[in-house]
C-alpha cells in the first residue's frame, strides 16, 4: 500500500481527530471535512469545507480515497431527522469513488442488555428512538457492503471518556480541578466500560487499512469496566482533594432537560448508566493485536488536556 494514499475524514471533533493522529503516524495523507473548513490539525494535514448531506460535495470531497472515515453526526436532538441522510450521502460518495467506508458507531443498536456484556453479536433490540436510528444505519452500510457497492466496515464504541470531549470536561473534569463535586449518571456502583477516544481513532484507522476488516462489525478497543465510584476514586487521587460526586437520576435529568435539550435526550439513554453495562472488545484485540489503554494512564491524560486548556469564562 502506498502511504500517499488519501484518507478522507468526516468530522473534525474529538473521533475525527484522533482517527487522524493514528492515519498520520502510520504515515497516511489525511483530509478532513468540515462545515467550515477550519480545524486545528498538524502541518500537511488538508482541511476543507463540505456538506456532508450533498451527495455532489461527499462525491467530490472523497474523489481519489482509498478509504472515508464517517465521524461526523448531527446535533443529539437530530438524529432521527437527519443522521441517516448524512450517512447516506457520505455511503454513496464513498461508493462513486470506490473508496472503503469506515463507519464511527455505538452501542445503541443493541438497547438494553439487561446486565449481560455485549459483543459484536449480542442481539439487537433498540427500544430507543436513538437506538432505532443507529440500528437502520448500520443495517445499511452493511447491506451496501453485501450488495458490492461500498466495501465499508463498521467501529463499535461504549461511552467517551478522554481530552477534547466537552461532556467530560463539563460535568467531570473541570469540576474536580475546581475542588467542586462531580456529576455521575445513574447508579455509581454498577460496572461500565468506557472507551478512550484515541483508542477509537486507533480502531478506525486500523479497520481502514486493513481489507480483513471489511464486512464486519467491531467493538473497538475499550478500557476494562469499572464502577463510576472507583473511577471518581482514580480521578481525585490523579487530581487530589477528597472525592465529592453525586449521581444524577432519571429525574435530574427531567429537570435539566426544561432547559437543556441534550440532557432532555439523555434520558432515553438512562438504562446504560442504571445496571452493569459491560462490553468486550476482545474480537477487535485478538484480530489485531491492538489494546485498550490502561483506565489510569486514560484518566491521567484527560486531566492533563483540560488542565491545560482551561474552561474560558
Amino acid at each position: 500500500m502506498s502511504n500517499n494514499e488519501l484518507h478522507v475524514i468526516f468530522g473534525t471533533g474529538p473521533l475525527g481527530k484522533a482517527t487522524m493522529y493514528e492515519l498520520v503516524r502510520m504515515g497516511k495523507r489525511v483530509r478532513m471535512v468540515n462545515r467550515s473548513g477550519k480545524a486545528e490539525v498538524p502541518a500537511g494535514v488538508e482541511v476543507v469545507a463540505g456538506n456532508a448531506y450533498d451527495l455532489n460535495s461527499t462525491t467530490e470531497l472523497t474523489r481519489g480515497a482509498t478509504a472515508v472515515y464517517q465521524c461526523a453526526q448531527p446535533a443529539y436532538h437530530e438524529w432521527a431527522e437527519k443522521f441517516p441522510a448524512l450517512q447516506s450521502a457520505v455511503l454513496e460518495g464513498a461508493a462513486a469513488n470506490g473508496a472503503k467506508l469506515i463507519v464511527g458507531d455505538n452501542l445503541y443498536c443493541y438497547g438494553d442488555p439487561n446486565g449481560r456484556t455485549i459483543t459484536e453479536d449480542s442481539p439487537q433490540n433498540p427500544h430507543t428512538k436513538k437506538g432505532k436510528v443507529r440500528k437502520a444505519m448500520a443495517e445499511a452500510v452493511l447491506a451496501a457492503h453485501r450488495a458490492g457497492k461500498v466495501r465499508a466496515a463498521v467501529g463499535r464504541a461504549s461511552n467517551f471518556f478522554a481530552p477534547e470531549y466537552d461532556l467530560i470536561g463539563d460535568m467531570v473534569i473541570y469540576p474536580a480541578l475546581a475542588g467542586k463535586s462531580i456529576s455521575l449518571l445513574g447508579n455509581l456502583d454498577a460496572p461500565h466500560t468506557f472507551t478512550y477516544i484515541p483508542d477509537f481513532g486507533k480502531g478506525l484507522a486500523t479497520l481502514g487499512t486493513r481489507d480483513e476488516a471489511l464486512g464486519q462489525v467491531w467493538i473497538v478497543p475499550s478500557m476494562k469496566a469499572l464502577t463510576q465510584r472507583e473511577l471518581a476514586n482514580l480521578l481525585f487521587k490523579e487530581i487530589g482533594g477528597t472525592p465529592k460526586v453525586s449521581g444524577l437520576g432519571k429525574m435530574m435529568m427531567r429537570i435539566g432537560g426544561l432547559f437543556n435539550v441534550g440532557a432532555r435526550e439523555t434520558i432515553e439513554m438512562m438504562y446504560e448508566w442504571e445496571k452493569p453495562f459491560v462490553v468486550d472488545s476482545s474480537k477487535f484485540e485478538r484480530t489485531f493485536g491492538i489494546h485498550p489503554i490502561t483506565i489510569e494512564e486514560a484518566i491521567r491524560e484527560t486531566v492533563a488536556w483540560f488542565r491545560a486548556h482551561p474552561k474560558s469564562a
